[in-house]
């Protein structure tokens, strides 16, 4: 089967803001926060939504979207099953790649670092906070194994429900939570016309940020 489209001839000419030294904060954990604010407030789809990238054992890259939940002063947030494949990979090689793409306002940001579990009580209290479908979905779903059907997984679904149906409070499983990306690299992105985008590449030193300028 064949596309309909041409996807060689497709292209948009980024115009709509600029990046420069002078307007970049000093922190890129501050400067992203800025970012994210106005993707917020700018109402783009799912502006938490990023890309994270993981090592295999044997070195072959791999990605999925996942959803941001914190960023502070030490990183970026984010929850899963640790016997997910991802939670495999990040037990091998314990460092990651996170890429957002706010296409709305024609950003990027990457980042780059190590990663490391979030404290057992940090992932208690963000698990307590979620629908209580979700809380049971983390029980009921093995991620990342092969299943024989949706109904096996529904099936599942329903005997946690009825499990956990008498307790106010769902307990956490031991195989969900929180890891925590720190970073060492972060990339901001604007992009401008004729594909001479703006490009500011923040690194860490010794916990001391650099900052420079890369052609598109």
């Amino acid at each position: 089967m064949s596309l309909l489209h041409d996807i060689a001839s497709i292209r948009i000419n980024y115009s709509r803001q600029a990046l420069t030294e002078e307007s970049v904060l000093e922190d890129p954990l501050n400067q992203f926060k800025v970012w994210l604010n106005e993707a917020i407030a700018s109402e783009v789809l799912e502006p938490t939504a990023l890309v994270l990238s993981t090592v295999s054992a044997d070195c072959r890259p791999s990605a999925r979207v996942v959803l941001l939940k914190e960023v502070s002063g030490q990183g970026f947030v984010f929850f899963t099953n640790y016997d997910s494949r991802k939670g495999q990979h990040l037990a091998e090689h314990p460092f990651a790649s996170l890429t957002f793409f706010w296409a709305e306002l024609e950003r990027q940001v990457r980042v780059e670092g190590s990663v490391q579990k979030v404290p057992e009580q940090v992932s208690d209290t963000y698990f307590h906070s979620r629908p209580r479908g979700s809380q049971i979905g983390a029980w009921a779903s093995p991620q990342s194994q092969i299943i024989q059907s949706r109904e096996e997984l529904e099936k599942a679904d329903k005997r946690y429900t009825q499990e956990f149906a008498e307790k106010e409070v769902v307990p956490r499983p031991a195989h969900w939570g929180g890891y925590i990306l720190l970073p060492e690299r972060l990339e901001f992105w604007q992009g401008r016309p004729n594909r001479l985008h703006d490009r500011i590449l923040f690194e860490q030193h010794g916990g001391t940020w650099s900052r420079k300028r890369l052609a598109p």
